[in-house]
């Protein structure tokens, strides 16, 4: 996701063994709405960097980009299983592990000089963000009362927005400013100083209870940890629609973005990558804002709209991108169409599955990072076969049956309101 990235499956999980404060535990949450910073910008971070980046490691700006598509790789190949095999670790314990593989594989980012060397590092990153996405908005929700819960998984989830607004524009910065590799041990000091906090403020949770087999005699057996089977949730009217569209918009979005600063280069605006992604990640928090009031009525509405702000930013980088004026208007539009997206297609992959919800979950979160690898793929292709000029255009491509699957699908994945849908 990131992301993506809000979509993550948590598996359901007990109560909690002890009575949960009555107020929001504010600095534990923060703590986790930082581990959710650090996840989201080590995926995106290269995004700003790749220039240097591929200089240094002797690559092409295509073959660098390949270390966005391996870590999602790493996420979409082990989060559910991941998920699965670790079901039984106590959640403090879990959370610490993924957040050391962070600082680990940024530190071996920062320091390798082999471009080999360096995707290997980038697909453990992914595996611990698949470890991370695994239980961080279920902690976030075990950590609050019942009446809280909703607000508890917000604040934890703030490290998303945070991440594109403020994140990737610092580290583009300090890129540029000092080297790349400095922006990857500023993270390994940042995941450092938060496994001390998670360690100290954060209240440990118990891990999910194994389901014991029970033999032909009736008596009970050592249990396995099961991953809900995908099968029923996909059959539910809806959820097809909406897994579709996350493919091919997470697709062409990520196409964009990971090769932004060598599209924003071939316009001569190489050294405004770290402003203009400064635009677009305030541009997504205003989105995410508006989703956020708007959901629960005008989820359909919202959905189309995003959808046709990213086709207009495209046309306008396609046609009119001579103007930086119009390049930073556009990359404007892209922010408030695209910011709000991983919350309305959670929220509708839910609305359709029912009680199959963390199941479709899964698939989404799955298939979103998927699509993110395959975006740095054929960004790649693009970019060395009919250069950065076709990124804006393959978006518009993109979306032509995203716009159409969400249009047809009235009734059922993005019907005119949520009752609909759960109905």
């Amino acid at each position: 996701m990131t992301t993506a990235h809000a979509t993550k499956p948590v598996g359901a999980t007990p109560e909690p063994t002890t009575e949960p404060a009555a107020r929001l535990p504010l600095a534990a949450l923060l703590a986790l709405a930082t581990a959710v910073f650090v996840t989201s910008l080590t995926e995106t971070l290269p995004a700003g960097l790749l220039p240097a980046m591929s200089a240094d490691l002797g690559v092409s700006e295509s073959a660098a980009g390949q270390t966005v598509t391996v870590y999602a790789l790493g996420t979409a190949l082990t989060a559910i299983p991941l998920s699965a095999a670790t079901a039984g670790w106590r959640r403090k314990r879990l959370l610490l592990t993924s957040m050391a593989g962070f600082a680990a594989a940024n530190t071996v980012t920062a320091l390798s000089t082999d471009h080999t060397l360096t995707m290997a590092a980038r697909f453990l990153a992914g595996v611990a963000a698949g470890l991370a996405w695994a239980l961080l908005a279920g902690y976030a929700r075990r950590l609050a009362p019942a009446h809280l819960q909703g607000k508890a998984i917000a604040v934890a989830m703030a490290g998303i927005p945070v991440a594109l607004s403020l994140g990737v524009p610092a580290g583009t910065f300090l890129g540029e400013a000092l080297s790349w590799q400095v922006a990857f041990l500023a993270m390994t000091g940042l995941t450092v100083a938060l496994l001390g906090w998670i360690a100290a403020i954060v209240p440990d949770q118990p891990g999910r209870a194994r389901t014991p087999r029970v033999t032909a005699e009736g008596t009970g057996t050592p249990g396995v940890f099961r991953v809900p089977g995908v099968m029923p949730a996909l059959r539910a009217p809806g959820v097809t629609p909406v897994l579709l569209v996350t493919l091919v918009f997470v697709l062409a979005h990520t196409v964009l973005y990971t090769f932004v600063a060598a599209f924003l280069a071939e316009l001569g605006m190489g050294d405004s990558v770290d402003l203009v992604l400064l635009v677009f990640g305030a541009a997504s928090l205003a989105g995410i804002w508006v989703v956020g009031t708007q959901i629960n009525r005008r989820l359909r509405t919202l959905m189309i709209a995003g959808i046709l702000l990213v086709a207009l930013a495209a046309a306008l980088l396609a046609l009119l991108a001579d103007s930086a004026a119009v390049v930073y208007v556009a990359v404007t539009l892209w922010g408030l169409g695209w910011g709000g997206a991983p919350t309305l297609l959670q929220t509708a992959a839910g609305d359709a599955a029912g009680e199959h919800a963390d199941a479709a979950q899964a698939v989404l979160v799955t298939l979103w990072n998927a699509a993110m690898a395959a975006g740095g793929v054929v960004g790649g292709i693009l970019l060395g076969l009919l250069g950065p000029a076709s990124f804006p255009w393959s978006v518009l491509v993109l979306l032509a049956p995203v716009l159409v699957t969400v249009l047809v699908a009235r009734r059922h994945g993005f019907p005119k309101s949520r009752t609909e849908s759960a109905g």
